[in-house]
């Protein structure tokens, strides 16, 4: 039996299995990232801080950094716990630039203490989870290919806007659109891949716009 993948867009690997092809995937953690959480529907507000964070770390720099750095962003930001992190100070800006761990950057440190913050304030509008999910566009019909999944959509230019106009910080539209595929908002995975259809499926959750 033949293992070539459907089209370029597409890889299959020693298991057999067709996955999509992104630039790293050869990369055993990144190969377990695409299988076991990009697209797939995340709740709670830590985890959700978690991803707007993180991709706002990414900016710039290759996901599999990130990817390798991120148990050092958890342990740094206290596995994003919006109430520790708002908390930090000055001197704790200082501190983490000194933390080789992580990404020394003081604007995008800043910025998520500022998110934590505005997560906290969230609380009294319906909180971060409910912001998010209200954005979550209906399904579109599947890509095939690379060319076909969107940098940014509408949904994550108005998600951008509404988290900006309540003290979020380094989320523009195209890192939102990021987030929302990390989140499981949209699933992105094309046609072929094996996790294509099953990100959203049992996705709903009660009084939100997140379908299955």
């Amino acid at each position: 039996m033949s293992t070539a993948a459907p089209h370029p867009d597409l890889t299959v690997g020693p298991d057999g299995v067709a996955r999509c092809a992104w630039p790293g995937l050869s990369h055993a953690d990144y190969r377990d990232y695409h299988d076991r959480e990009w697209g797939k529907p995340v709740h709670g507000e830590a985890p959700l801080l978690e991803r707007l964070c993180l991709e706002g770390f990414q900016s710039g720099l290759s996901w599999l950094v990130i990817l390798r750095k991120r148990p050092a962003f958890r342990r740094a930001f206290h596995h994003f716990d919006p109430e520790r992190v708002a908390a930090f100070t000055e001197a704790d800006v200082e501190r983490l630039l000194e933390d080789e761990s992580i990404v020394r950057n003081r604007r995008k440190i800043e910025a998520t203490i500022q998110n934590a913050r505005a997560t906290l304030a969230l609380r009294e509008q319906g909180g971060l989870e409910e912001l998010l999910w209200t954005h979550a566009p209906e399904p579109t019909p599947r890509p095939r290919t690379f060319a076909e999944v969107p940098s940014q959509t509408p949904e994550s230019e108005l998600l951008a806007k509404r988290l900006r106009k309540v003290g979020f910080a380094q989320l523009g539209p195209t890192t939102v659109y990021a987030a929302m595929q990390a989140c499981g908002l949209v699933d992105d995975h094309l046609v072929g891949c094996f996790r294509a259809g099953a990100s959203r499926s049992g996705s709903r959750v009660t009084g939100l716009h997140a379908t299955s």
